[in-house]
């Protein structure tokens, strides 16, 4: 399974930015899909999950209204909306795929099993 991310760089703060992870190697359609970060000296935090249809999205509590996980299964790819953008937003972004196929979204990074290399989002203030 490989995941391609894009669509990272250095924005201002307030401004918007949208990710995008392609997915190739695995029935993309079947697997919930999940966005996490990692800024500096931090661990791994769960940013949004999209079930596999794409009917169930959930976020962490700090996006509070800021972000948009979206995927189109016709393209293989799922896509992170981000708004309003703070510098506490600045990290690496990862997608990646869960393990199971049909699933949710799992909240926990364990339960994925194939990632991105990520893409780098800084903020300035």
């Amino acid at each position: 399974v490989q995941l391609v991310e894009s669509g990272g760089g250095l924005v201002q703060a307030g401004g918007s930015l949208r990710l995008s992870c392609a997915v190739s190697g695995r029935t993309f359609s079947s697997y919930a899909m999940g966005w996490f970060r990692q800024a500096p000296g931090k661990e791994r935090e769960l940013v949004a999950t999209i079930s596999w249809g794409g009917g169930i999205m959930h976020y962490a509590g700090f996006v509070k209204g800021r972000f948009t996980i979206s995927r189109d299964n016709a393209k293989n790819t799922v896509y992170l909306q981000m708004n309003s953008l703070k510098a506490e937003d600045t990290a690496i972004y990862y997608c990646a795929v869960g393990q199971n196929a049909y699933g949710l979204g799992s909240t926990a990074p364990s339960m994925y099993d194939a990632w991105g290399q990520g893409t780098q989002v800084i903020v300035s203030s």
